[in-house]
C-alpha cells in the first residue's frame, strides 16, 4: 500500500488548498479513505471521510469549509479546503483504515 500526498502549502487566513493523494497497492475504489491531521503538540484527528460508495463525512472543525472527494479511475483522493483558519495548520495524512498512513503533506496557515 501506498499513498503519496501533496498539495500542502503557505496559505493566508481565508484562503484554499487542495490536497490530493495518490493511491496504489490496493483496490482503492472498494476501500473507504479517510483524511487525518496532526497539529503541533497534539494528537492526530479525524478531519474527513469518505466510503466506497461516495458517503462522506466531516467532524465539526471542518463542516462547511473542507469537501472530500475521490476519483477512483485516477485512483486519487482530495481533500479541498476552504476559508482556512491558523488552527488548521497541520500535517494532513491520507490514510486507508486499517492503519495505511501516507507520508503526509504540511499546510501553515499564517499571514
Amino acid at each position: 500500500v501506498q499513498l503519496q500526498a501533496s498539495g500542502g502549502g503557505l496559505v493566508q487566513p481565508g484562503g484554499s488548498l487542495r490536497l490530493s493523494c495518490k493511491a496504489s497497492g490496493f483496490n482503492f475504489r472498494l476501500n473507504t479513505m479517510a483524511w487525518y491531521r496532526q497539529a503541533p503538540g497534539k494528537q492526530r484527528e479525524l478531519v474527513a471521510a469518505i466510503t466506497s460508495g461516495g458517503t462522506t463525512n466531516y467532524t465539526n472543525s471542518a463542516q462547511g469549509r473542507f469537501t472530500i472527494s475521490r476519483d477512483n479511475i485516477r485512483r486519487t483522493l482530495f481533500l479541498q479546503m476552504t476559508n482556512l483558519e491558523p488552527e488548521d495548520t497541520a500535517v494532513y495524512y491520507c490514510v486507508r483504515p486499517g492503519n495505511y498512513w501516507g507520508q503526509g503533506t504540511q499546510v501553515t496557515v499564517s499571514s
